[in-house]
């Protein structure tokens, strides 16, 4: 059965691989690690490489040298990067694996068996404690979550979350965040319409659940219809956070590379600190704005200001072109005042990515130019300055997604 979440939108990231660096070694080193950086490189004619760095400040890297060339079949870009070693769901062997990088070998340290899973959302619960929100993979009706055990790659604990399945219309269900806060989780979702084989709608209404943590058990839910598709996927771009203060932010994605209901507002939505509910007195309409797009993925910059990035409608004809035509701007923009300011950066490609990295004082950010080449860019947070930083070249088509490391 389709379902928006699980369809990548260039089916080069599917099929077209043509060699493996992935290896299993009864005898490798289990250390993570030292790296800073990773980056995650779709190239040229389908090829994907991962490779790490210690700087993102300048110079420039081809993943064809420095890289590992990988096996479609056995990663792709919805890999968890955490400590030094990165974590994928093989959905091919229904297996949830652990890898680390040596050199440009991709090895296999440890697995555990996931059948009927398709992740979701994830949330690091300690150093070494990962809990994995989803569906059932075989229609995407009942939502689940599985606790694991990361050092010895084993469950902890699993099960089904008591949220109604879709009904009536609606064919299946997207979860869009999933936030720990002490003994409850807040889950949130909303329902998908199925309208043909390749083209799905999404219900009008923000669904916000709490459910009783480790128990996993439904308490109550909330409703909101001033937007709909709370989040995504989090493991292909970010669209949530905290506050210094302990507010949680998340941002509506109705767009068409979403959840396609473009006619209502991409807008971002808070839940306080010590609440369980949205608040119902704060919406900061996006679409509405001088931005007058839908925008897709939100990082934090502190001090209640975020980077979102955002589509111009007018640069591209539809779906089909979403993700290779450069329409992608970058806005910073101050969640209590409500400010946007464009930043000055090239026109970027490619519908979803984890392409912004917060450290310190500066954001670096990553953008795939069409006409200036794939770059990172670092972005100032105190004086508002861009420059330029390290090049991804050679075989690099898109820079897919940039992950702190340690």
């Amino acid at each position: 059965m389709y379902h928006p979440f699980k369809t990548f939108l260039l089916p080069c990231l599917l099929s077209l691989f043509f060699c493996s660096s992935c290896h299993q070694n009864n005898h490798q080193d289990l250390s993570p690690s030292k790296k800073k950086y990773s980056v995650y490189i779709l190239g040229k004619d389908g090829k994907e490489y991962l490779l790490e760095t210690d700087s993102l400040n300048s110079g420039s890297l081809r993943p064809e040298e420095k890289g590992a060339l990988l096996d479609g079949e056995v990663m792709d870009r919805d890999v968890i990067v955490h400590k030094g070693y990165y974590y994928h769901l093989s959905r091919k062997k229904a297996s949830f694996e652990k890898y680390k990088l040596n050199g440009s070998t991709l090895t296999l340290l440890a697995a555990m068996p996931l059948k009927d899973f398709s992740i979701e959302n994830f949330n690091w619960v300690s150093k070494d404690t990962l809990l994995l929100t989803g569906l059932n993979k075989s229609d995407y009706t009942q939502v689940k979550y599985i606790l694991v055990n990361t050092d010895k790659m084993l469950k902890v604990s699993a099960g089904d979350i008591n949220i109604p399945r879709p009904s009536g219309k609606f064919t299946s269900v997207s979860i869009g965040f999933a936030e720990l806060r002490k003994d409850k989780m807040l889950l949130g979702y909303t329902y998908n319409e199925q309208l043909s084989s390749s083209n799905y709608s999404t219900s009008d209404t923000t669904y916000v659940s709490v459910i009783k943590y480790p128990e996993m058990r439904l308490i109550k839910t909330d409703k909101d219809t001033r937007s709909t598709s709370p989040g995504g996927t989090n493991t292909i771009q970010s669209y949530s956070f905290n506050d210094e203060q302990g507010n949680y932010y998340f941002m509506s994605c109705p767009g068409i590379a979403l959840g396609n209901r473009p006619e209502l507002p991409t807008g971002i939505f808070r839940i306080n600190a010590g609440q369980e509910t949205i608040d119902k007195s704060y919406f900061f309409d996006i679409s509405g704005s001088i931005i007058q797009n839908h925008a897709y993925g939100i990082w934090y910059l502190g001090h209640h200001k975020a980077i979102i990035r955002s589509e111009r409608k007018d640069l591209f004809k539809g779906l089909s072109d979403h993700y290779s035509t450069a329409h992608f701007e970058f806005y910073v923009i101050d969640l209590i005042k409500k400010d946007i300011k464009k930043l000055a950066l090239p026109l970027d490609k490619g519908t979803r990515r984890e392409c912004v990295i917060v450290k310190d004082n500066i954001a670096f950010i990553a953008v795939n130019s069409t006409l200036n080449g794939n770059y990172i860019w670092l972005y100032n947070i105190s004086d508002g300055t861009l420059k330029k930083g390290l090049q991804l070249a050679g075989d690099t088509d898109f820079i897919m997604r940039a992950d702190k490391l340690n």
